[in-house]
């Protein structure tokens, strides 16, 4: 069952840090587009800027990091920048798997998986096994992800649920317990980067009561330092959850 913000931060203000950290990693192509370069180049370039702030989160008191990786509405784009993004996932699965493990990190993928090719599928199944152990730092990357694709899919395990007699009267704890997000605490602050400022149909349900931030910063030019920044304003926000 996915945890409260409210049940994981102080409602005051205060030096709080947060405990889960999600980021819509956007600006990638306008990166590459302002040098003049394919798009392909900057999901290159934003991949190895994933590597950096995965390091950089435990040392900040980051517990949890999730990431927009390819949403739902992606596959709109050119075949070619689909299937060039699948393939720097794969490559990013197989090159980091061993840094991963050794670091402690526990990664985890949420999203349709079916429509992924199947050595993907497998990669993303066996980091998942081999890391399960660890702690230090709990990554999920969001791959053919969509919050109201989510939704639906829950709503569908929910209701199998009900009909095998296991729930008669459903809660909210019930419904958090079919999202692919099933058994982790609901983020603190969601980041987008690039200077928009949608949601982009990310975590609707998980980050009802997150704090946002919006930057101008491009994903690829997203620095540690950038997050620590952030981290710091945060900690400056007052979350009253509803309450006076």
């Amino acid at each position: 069952m996915a945890e409260t913000a409210a049940s994981l931060s102080n409602s005051g203000g205060g030096d709080q840090r947060p405990r889960h950290v999600a980021i819509i990693m956007d600006g990638n192509g306008r990166w590459a587009k302002n040098k003049g370069w394919p798009r392909l180049v900057g999901h290159r370039r934003g991949a190895e800027r994933v590597k950096q702030i995965v390091r950089a989160c435990p040392d900040m008191g980051v517990n949890w990091l999730t990431v927009y990786a390819f949403s739902t509405e992606n596959w709109k784009r050119s075949t070619e920048e689909v299937l060039g993004l699948m393939g720097i996932f794969a490559r990013y699965i197989e090159r980091e798997a061993d840094g991963l493990a050794a670091e402690g990190v526990r990664m985890r993928f949420i999203g349709g998986r079916e429509r992924l090719d199947r050595k993907l599928q497998r990669l993303m199944a066996g980091i998942e096994a081999r890391t399960a152990g660890n702690t230090r730092l709990n990554l999920t990357v969001a791959i053919n992800y969509g919050g109201r694709d989510e939704l639906v899919r829950a709503a569908a395990r929910l209701a199998a649920r009900m009909a095998r007699g296991e729930i008669a009267e459903p809660a909210e704890a019930d419904l958090a317990a079919c999202l692919d997000t099933a058994g982790h605490p609901d983020p603190d602050l969601v980041i987008r980067t690039s200077g928009e400022t949608r949601t982009s149909n990310f975590l609707p349900f998980q980050a009802a009561y997150s704090e946002y931030e919006f930057t101008k910063v491009l994903w690829p030019d997203f620095t540690p330092e950038h997050l620590a920044e952030i981290l710091d304003r945060f900690g400056l926000r007052e979350r009253r959850f509803g309450g006076a």
